[in-house]
């Protein structure tokens, strides 16, 4: 089945309903407060407990910078090719057929996009638990926690199991998603205030952070240990198991780095997409990429890498035992006492709440896009009179609850990575696809340095990919994550049958 033979079956994909509300500025910002979410303010300390040295965890952030850098950079021409709703699906069906598209849809809802506003919502509820105590981590007696194993996918280690359960963490998750939810079935407008505006503010909370800890809060005794020459580097002959680890710890960067292409799911609402969409790709993962690289630094240079599980102060505890994990959190304590702690803790609180709304905002566009296309349900494809699609919006609120109630976030980073990244890889395989095959369509942009940076990205993306299946603490979610792909497939076929009579009698 071709992809013209899917398109006529419905309204095109530049539906004129849609309001091109986005200026570069809002484009840009789309995708840097996507990026930025609560993945920088934590997953440092996960990271620091794999790798042997400062120099490694450094390099991770590196390598994440480019590998994003990279993709957006290929994108780009994609996204000025197809400036329509659902971005990558839309790419994805064009280059590879409709049911590459609709792999890439089906697992975008079930976890790709859904996992990732509920890890952020949980970690919201995690950060508001520093300013409301009651907002804890222990589960609730009339929905107690229940760890689920799924032997089939080899899950035999309990550490791996899934976390079902509400507590007031996940509670206070749930509330996050549903008022986002409710502001973006709002109209494009309220939803990319929100993001400019919150984008805007926590950028400068954590740019504000870099300079604190970078100039008054620079610890020369954490400092030393963590740049001095030996201790720096550590460890740095190359093992089997090093390799290993460092791709096990990627997922927090990678995470951290994620969402980058949210832009491209809602392209038919940009203004000039030819030239705004390539540019707020590449300017918004720029800016954000050094900026982790920054922040991570400037963690280095407040709190010792190493530290002790449980120790007396946040100092003693360093960056690999930071309390919950909180590392951003526990700079600002460092530097500002337990004042501190609540200023970050509010900082964080609007960095993942505008995090969330990126991220809603754009990933209804690409359930909209498989409406379209018959491979989704029917009243996903309409717009309500705000112009924006809210059957879309309301489901994908629904399914992300339900994730919220069964994992951890640090589950939830290893669901969506490794998924995320067989699609990256796809995608960018479609750009070498489509200048064979589609060498006629107008192309504003071309990608920068084709063929040469392309295929370093698919290389970097696709090794990645690959160590989080033989990394043991990656590995459950990884195969979980490649079985639900493949699980679509049968899916695809099923929701086509089912929609043909429909199609046939409108």
């Amino acid at each position: 089945m071709s992809s013209s033979a899917v398109t006529t079956d419905a309204t095109p994909q530049s539906n004129p309903g849609f309001v091109k509300a986005m200026s570069l500025t809002d484009g840009t910002m789309l995708v840097a407060g996507s990026m930025i979410g609560s993945g920088i303010f934590i997953v440092s300390a996960s990271m620091a407990r794999g790798l042997p040295s400062p120099m490694w965890l450094m390099i991770a952030w590196v390598l994440s910078g480019i590998m994003t850098l990279l993709g957006a950079l290929a994108y780009g021409e994609m996204a000025a090719m197809y400036p329509h709703a659902g971005g990558q699906y839309v790419f994805l069906r064009e280059s590879m057929g409709n049911l590459m598209g609709f792999l890439y849809g089906w697992t975008f809802f079930v976890v790709i996009q859904t996992g990732t506003i509920a890890a952020v919502a949980v970690a919201f509820g995690k950060f508001m638990g520093v300013l409301l105590p009651a907002v804890s981590p222990e589960f609730f007696g009339w929905f107690p926690r229940a760890d689920v194993c799924v032997a089939a996918l080899g899950c035999s280690d309990p550490a791996n199991a899934i976390t079902l359960g509400l507590n007031p963490q996940r509670l206070v998750g749930l509330v996050s998603i549903a008022i986002l939810t409710w502001i973006n079935l709002r109209g494009v407008r309220e939803g990319k205030l929100v993001q400019t505006t919150l984008t805007v503010v926590k950028a400068g909370a954590l740019a504000l952070l870099v300079i604190l800890a970078l100039s008054i809060g620079r610890n020369a005794t954490a400092t030393a240990a963590n740049f001095s020459a030996g201790r720096f580097v550590g460890d740095w002959s190359w093992s089997y198991g090093l390799v290993v680890a460092f791709g096990a710890a990627m997922v927090g960067s990678l995470f951290s780095s994620d969402a980058w292409n949210s832009v491209t799911f809602a392209a038919a609402e940009v203004k000039n997409p030819s030239r705004n969409l390539p540019l707020a790709l590449v300017l918004g993962t720029g800016l954000v990429s050094l900026l982790y690289i920054i922040a991570n630094l400037s963690y280095l240079s407040v709190l010792p890498y190493g530290g002790v599980p449980g120790g007396t102060d946040v100092v003693a505890r360093g960056v690999r035992f930071a309390t919950e994990d909180r590392v951003g959190t526990a700079v600002a304590e460092t530097i500002f006492g337990a004042s501190g702690g609540v200023l970050m803790a509010l900082a964080i609180l609007v960095s993942t709440f505008g995090c969330n709304n990126g991220l809603i905002l754009s990933g209804a566009r690409v359930l909209y896009a498989m409406s379209r296309d018959g491979v989704f349900f029917r009243k996903a494809g309409t717009l309500n009179r705000n112009h924006v699609p809210a059957f879309a919006l309301v489901v994908q609120s629904v399914w992300t609850a339900v994730l919220c109630l069964t994992g951890t976030y640090n589950q939830l980073l290893n669901y969506v990575i490794f998924a995320a990244l067989l699609f990256y890889v796809a995608t960018t395989l479609g750009l070498f696809i489509l200048r064979r095959t589609r060498a006629g369509v107008p192309r504003p942009y071309k990608a920068l340095g084709y063929p040469v940076l392309p295929a370093l990205y698919i290389l970097l993306a696709a090794g990645v990919a690959v160590l989080l299946l033989l990394a043991p603490t990656t590995r459950t979610e990884s195969v979980s994550g490649l079985v639900l792909v493949l699980i679509g497939i049968p899916v695809f076929y099923l929701w086509r049958r089912a929609e043909r009579p429909a199609i046939a009698a409108a």
